[in-house]
């Protein structure tokens, strides 16, 4: 079940591989007390019509086309893991394949609850992959009003790309991952120089190219304090 889990996106990944221009949004609403919504964006709008031809064949530069079906199935099994995990709830979902955008929402009772989404996923790849990812990529400290996104760097995400062919690679030239999170108090300070604090200090939005983020150069890694 939790190699399923991700096999959603995984096959929507194997699409913006063969297309190229694809962006991934992680956005979260975090209430006071630590409860809030998770949401998080496919978005290959950019090339669907390039995509709706791909649709009709069955593999393309050595990968196998995932079909509107297959599709479909993996979203059930990603809502059916979702389910199962504790403090999870109000689970959404939404297909788009008039532009190609997909999402899945959802509740949390707390911040940890999201990390316990994929900790078993992550625990097996640094096993046996012999990567060093953390399991804790969320954490939230009410008495202190810290919200961390935390992130490991592990030079094995540069040695993957490498061992890309080179038309592969290029596909990541005009890649984007951006995270949005929004608070109900004032956001006093961020740790990551390339976040920025909103107008009306309720915000942050921190927006990373996929080469950098492969060479290391920048990180999802942020520490936000809001205004106690």
């Amino acid at each position: 079940m939790l190699r399923k889990t991700i096999s959603y996106f995984c096959l929507l990944a194997c699409l913006s591989l063969c297309t190229g221009c694809f962006d991934i949004l992680e956005e979260i609403n975090l209430n006071q007390d630590g409860s809030g919504t998770m949401l998080v964006t496919l978005n290959m709008s950019k090339s669907k019509t390039k995509l709706a031809s791909i649709m009709l064949l069955d593999s393309i530069n050595g990968y196998k086309v995932p079909s509107k079906d297959d599709m479909n199935e993996a979203m059930k099994d990603v809502v059916a893991h979702l389910q199962k995990t504790e403090g999870i709830t109000n689970i959404k979902k939404t297909k788009d394949f008039d532009n190609y955008i997909f999402t899945i929402a959802c509740d949390f009772t707390k911040v940890e609850n999201i990390n316990d989404i994929f900790k078993e996923l992550i625990r097996k790849q640094n096993k046996n992959g012999g990567t060093q990812f953390t399991t804790k990529n969320f954490s939230f400290n009410s008495g202190t009003k810290t919200f961390q996104r935390d992130f490991t760097y592990d030079p094995s995400i540069k040695k993957s790309f490498a061992r890309m062919n080179k038309e592969d690679q290029e596909i990541f030239d005009e890649t984007n991952y951006t995270c949005i999170y929004r608070f109900d108090e004032s956001v006093k300070s961020v740790s990551n120089k390339n976040a920025k604090i909103s107008p009306n200090k309720k915000a942050v939005m921190l927006r990373i190219d996929a080469m950098s983020f492969i060479s290391g150069e920048k990180t999802v890694q942020n520490k936000i304090q809001l205004t106690q």
